[in-house]
């Protein structure tokens, strides 16, 4: 059922709505739950970052280093089931100096976020970058610091940040 300004019209998945001003509401709770799941190439990834390690997968026919890693190749559809271990070193590509955070209160002192083009990928890690905003500059050389092993969850949060 739908609210409209002539009443409540009853709609069905072949109805036709003439004039987009006619639907405006859906009355009632409309169940949705979802789980999201990181999948195999996830899955391998994080248990990975649990034992300090950055996996990506290499493509058997381009040649290509997938970072963060995939099971199909972008290029070639080829399936992907090599897992290389790679340097935790890479390349800051860009970055952004963040002054408030998701709730819009400063910080002091002001935080970096930066893409991280990682050695041998073709790709990189978006993280924190532990540097002052003085300081960070594209084409820096960083390197992963991650937590102690004991308290790793195999979450990307297992990097605490990446320095120079």
């Amino acid at each position: 059922m739908v609210q409209t300004p002539q009443g409540v019209m009853n709609m069905t998945f072949l109805s036709r709505i003439e004039r987009p001003e006619d639907f405006r509401h859906w009355f009632g709770d409309m169940e949705a739950e979802y789980v999201y799941t990181s999948g195999v190439a996830g899955d391998t990834f994080f248990n990975g970052l649990k034992k300090g390690k950055i996996l990506a997968t290499r493509c058997p026919h381009c040649d290509r280093v997938f970072l963060p890693p995939r099971i199909y190749c972008e290029n070639c559809f080829s399936e992907l089931t090599e897992w290389i271990e790679i340097p935790n070193e890479g390349v800051v590509e860009t970055y952004t100096v963040m002054h408030v955070d998701i709730e819009e209160n400063p910080l002091d002192p002001p935080e970096i976020r930066a893409f991280i083009a990682m050695e041998g990928t073709d790709g990189g890690l978006l993280h924190k970058l532990n540097v002052s905003p003085d300081s960070v500059e594209i084409g820096m050389p960083v390197k992963a610091i991650f937590k102690k092993e004991k308290e790793r969850e195999g979450k990307i949060t297992d990097i605490l940040y990446f320095e120079p």
